[in-house]
């Protein structure tokens, strides 16, 4: 049997998503037979030491302490980039230049601007036969994905509403102190594109309907936080005392919607709800059934068909069968699949799309999409949550 060609990858951060890609780069070739064999060539990053035992640690051959250095190399293929949203446009644009293929954490960039250059460039490399694609990776959850299936069935009927949530407490200690995160010209954004990015697009995705008006409101509850040292986490005690600095982006974002295709919408994105860990939420009403997900429950899907459960309520749907999307690789039935199981399905559609000869999704034309979102929310919420018109609708 003929070994399949490798896939030579080049990562760019290596921190939180940086960990999340490589172990699923590492993983996915081990549970799914793909058509690329991928290579964990090379990661990059900043301080040599600190690199080099990323590197060690999650398995990659070399190092480059400048991605420009890694795109110059004949011996990759792909680009990955797990870096805060203020480098994705260069690094992106330079690679796609390159003729390499890139993986792109989200959101996409850092303004709408960023983001069409990005789009742009994207475009002409796929001309080329160098692909792309942004990293929404909850459209890879077994149960989100099997909810896309059922409303393109047309099993809901015509989607009414749309009720989607993003909760997380990790910001709630007033003493955490002031990381990227929390720096507009680093993120963009604070939970609106960190967290609420991804609810925008698993609605859009999942209706197949895009939002086309907003009336918002954000607002920064701490004001000022720490400078310097290392944030413990979740549930963990900051530190006092010592110079404080802005933050300068939003602590939480909620806002209403209308979307093209009829349905109205309600989205909240917030990192002070404490008690809630990861709450990634998505509800859709429909003329004929609802669908609701709650990715603290990631394993399973609620379904309610007026026709055939008209008092029953909702029903628990357990996505472990083998029938499922992407359940069938893993575990027997009844064994569910984690937060990085996503990656890995990120990975085997893209390196699958790629293969092919095809375009990869979501892509950067989608990922513009929320980006112009984002920046409705923005604008509406600076100009008292008056109507704001989503850019293209």
């Amino acid at each position: 049997m003929t070994e399949p060609r490798p896939l030579r990858v080049g990562m760019v951060g290596y921190a939180f998503m940086g960990a999340a890609h490589s172990q699923a780069w590492r993983t996915a070739p081990h549970f799914f037979d793909l058509p690329l064999a991928p290579k964990l060539a090379a990661l990059a990053g900043r301080d040599p030491e600190r690199v080099a035992a990323a590197a060690e640690k999650l398995g990659w051959e070399s190092t480059e302490t400048d991605w420009r250095r890694l795109i110059e190399r004949d011996d990759i293929d792909l680009i990955d980039i797990c870096t805060p949203g203020d480098t994705h446009a260069e690094i992106a644009i330079a690679a796609l230049e390159a003729g390499k293929h890139v993986l792109c954490e989200k959101p996409l960039a850092n303004s709408v601007a960023e983001a069409e250059r990005m789009t742009t460039a994207a475009d002409s490399a796929a001309a080329r036969g160098a692909f792309s694609m942004c990293g929404f990776s909850y459209r890879r959850t077994p149960a989100l994905a099997l909810a896309k299936q059922i409303v393109d069935s047309g099993a809901l009927g015509q989607i009414r509403h749309v009720r989607a949530q993003y909760l997380q407490d990790w910001l709630t200690d007033e003493n955490a102190p002031l990381t990227w995160r929390l720096d507009k010209t680093k993120s963009g954004s604070g939970s609106l594109g960190d967290i609420g990015a991804h609810i925008i697009d698993a609605a859009q995705w999942i209706t197949g309907q895009d939002i086309a008006g907003v009336s918002a409101l954000l607002e920064t509850f701490v004001k000022e936080r720490p400078v310097g040292g290392d944030f413990v986490g979740l549930g963990g005690a900051g530190q006092t005392g010592g110079p404080k600095g802005p933050v300068t982006v939003d602590d939480a974002g909620i806002f209403s919607a209308r979307f093209d295709g009829g349905a109205v919408g309600v989205f909240e994105a917030t990192r002070f709800a404490l008690g809630r860990k990861n709450a990634m939420r998505l509800e859709l009403n429909g003329s004929k059934a609802s669908l609701a997900f709650d990715f603290e429950d990631m394993n399973s899907l609620w379904l309610y068909d007026a026709a055939q459960e008209p008092n029953a309520g909702f029903r628990k749907i357990q996505v472990t069968e083998p029938a499922h999307p992407y359940t069938g690789h893993w575990w027997p039935v009844g064994h569910g699949l984690g937060y990085e199981h996503a990656f890995t399905h990120q990975v085997v559609d893209l390196v699958e799309a790629i293969a092919a000869g095809k375009q990869p999704a979501p892509s950067f034309a989608d990922a513009l999409q929320v980006q112009r979102v984002l920046e409705a929310v923005e604008a509406s919420a600076a100009d008292e949550s008056r109507w704001t018109k989503v850019e293209g609708a």
